[in-house]
């Protein structure tokens, strides 16, 4: 029972180790793209809304075709409500990794922003689950001196 007060924090600071990699590695990909990656006009396919605790979140989906010939088709969340089916927008990508390309307009300022603020959390979030096996890990220790 008692290691319960450890292994669940440690899987949580592990998910929270692996969502603070997958949005680094976003924000290098998007960064990486306003800055060295090649434009191309993109058709939006599908605008939709996806709602989750009270939260709505606008995804898109495009397609576009790279110098080289490529079709590639992608999901975007966070999208503005203002682009819908059928409308024309420029998309940055790298050309080795056109899949992983942006809609979003430049914007580094809000990218910094954005990212810093979501790693400050899941960095608040980890420190919470320290501390709290710090306390459970006392409490355990206080308890079997008194034979517990």
């Amino acid at each position: 029972m008692e290691a319960l007060f450890y292994v669940i924090p440690l899987l949580m600071i592990g998910l929270a180790g692996y969502a603070a990699t997958r949005l680094v590695q976003r924000a290098r990909d998007i960064r990486s793209a306003w800055n060295n990656g090649l434009t191309a006009e993109a058709r939006c396919l599908r605008a939709f809304t996806t709602m989750r605790n009270d939260s709505t979140t606008q995804h898109h989906v495009y397609e576009f075709t790279t110098r080289d010939g490529r079709y590639i088709r992608f999901e975007e969340a966070y999208g503005p409500a203002t682009t819908v089916e059928g409308d024309i927008v420029t998309v940055h990508y790298l050309a080795e990794r056109p899949e992983r390309a942006t809609a979003h307009a430049p914007s580094p300022g809000v990218l910094a922003a954005g990212s810093g603020c979501a790693l400050l959390f899941l960095g608040v979030f980890i420190a919470f689950c320290i501390v709290f096996m710090v306390i459970a890990y006392t409490m355990f220790s206080a308890l079997e001196g008194f034979g517990f």
